[in-house]
């Protein structure tokens, strides 16, 4: 949230981020002892270098470590690399150089899964190779990756998201995916049109530090028992991550982790929400975040393995057609090897 770009003299920040999960085990199936934890923090640094952001705080938990960056976050699990920047950042130009620093210090050989997905850009124009079109970006994932298969869910001439994962044959399936996986689950709302008092919260004219921000705005009460990394930025945004604390728990499990991302002005507001925290019902975190910051719209997305507790939110968010004042405009389901996405879009009604 450091760089803005010049448009007609008026600064314009892109909020909305590009977010990189992978996977990895080993073909031969002994993956013990490999973790990329043990890849050095230094090696990291130099990978967001080429990214164009930088580490700005970082708190881990015996699961997962956490990266508060200069745009956005990074999340670095046992056999799980999350990257999620926003700005003009180019997260899809560290793959060569990730995929080496898996193989060398943490000792897997294999991707097992990838997804790589995004709202539509504000400003695509802004944007630098191979980030200007989605269909760039799927040639580059394309080279590294031979399952790969793209998706774009929503209507694509207003708010639509953009899907890259692997969907192998059943064949290869049966290779990549050894056992019964392990739980897995994302809730993703991606916000915008948002309301003015809640953003000027993000301020440094309105807080003098992150804390201040978190605790005005209600942040900490969206996932209870959160261990907080949260930074305001100078003069506006804010970034925070939060992990489970460090015992977790049998609600809160150590792996857990959220993020939250604001871009507050007023003509390009921006908001994003994600967190792998298992449920069987998302209803009540969904209604906690759209009270907090009153969005006019958002996208909402939540993937959900078959061992994961979510895996009966695509039915349970079919029968919910409003979250209060937010009217569901648009569903869509996809349904991979391992994974059920759900897509859906909500706008508030008019006032």
């Amino acid at each position: 949230m450091a760089e803005s770009e010049g448009s007609n003299g008026v600064q314009f920040f892109e909020g909305v981020e590009k977010l990189l999960e992978i996977w990895f085990t080993r073909t031969d199936g002994n993956s013990k002892q490999c973790d990329l934890r043990n890849i050095p923090r230094q090696k990291l640094e130099s990978l967001l270098k080429i990214v164009r952001c930088e580490v700005i705080s970082f708190i881990h938990n015996d699961q997962v470590d956490a990266y508060v960056l200069s745009e956005s976050s990074m999340f670095v699990a046992r056999r799980r690399f999350i990257l999620k920047t926003c700005g003009t950042t180019t997260p899809l130009q560290c793959l060569k150089p990730l995929m080496l620093l898996v193989e060398q210090y943490a000792g897997f050989d294999e991707v097992e899964d990838v997804f790589y997905s995004r709202k539509n850009f504000k400003r695509p124009d802004l944007q630098m190779n191979p980030h200007q079109a989605f269909e760039q970006e799927v040639a580059l994932l394309d080279s590294f990756f031979k399952d790969g298969a793209a998706y774009c869910l929503g209507t694509v001439n207003r708010d639509c998201w953009y899907l890259y994962t692997l969907n192998p044959l059943e064949g290869d399936n049966k290779k990549r995916h050894r056992g019964i996986p392990e739980p897995d689950q994302t809730l993703e709302i991606l916000m915008s049109d948002l309301d003015p008092e809640v953003m000027a919260i993000f301020t440094r004219e309105e807080s003098s530090s992150a804390a201040e921000a978190t605790q005005k705005s209600g942040i900490e009460k969206l996932v209870p028992n959160m261990m907080i990394d949260d930074f305001l930025f100078e003069p506006c945004g804010y970034s925070m991550n939060g992990i489970s604390s460090k015992n977790g728990g049998p609600d809160l499990p150590s792996g857990c982790y959220m993020t939250i991302h604001v871009t507050p002005e007023p003509d390009f507001s921006y908001v994003s929400f994600e967190s792998n925290v298992p449920q069987a019902s998302y209803k009540d975190v969904i209604s906690r975040v759209l009270e907090t910051f009153q969005p006019g719209k958002f996208v909402l997305t939540v993937f959900a393995n078959k061992t994961s507790p979510a895996a009966e939110c695509p039915r349970e968010l079919e029968k919910t057609s409003s979250f209060g004042d937010w009217l569901r405009h648009d569903i869509q389901y996809c349904r991979f090897k391992n994974y059920d996405l759900t897509y859906a879009f909500y706008s508030k009604f008019p006032s």
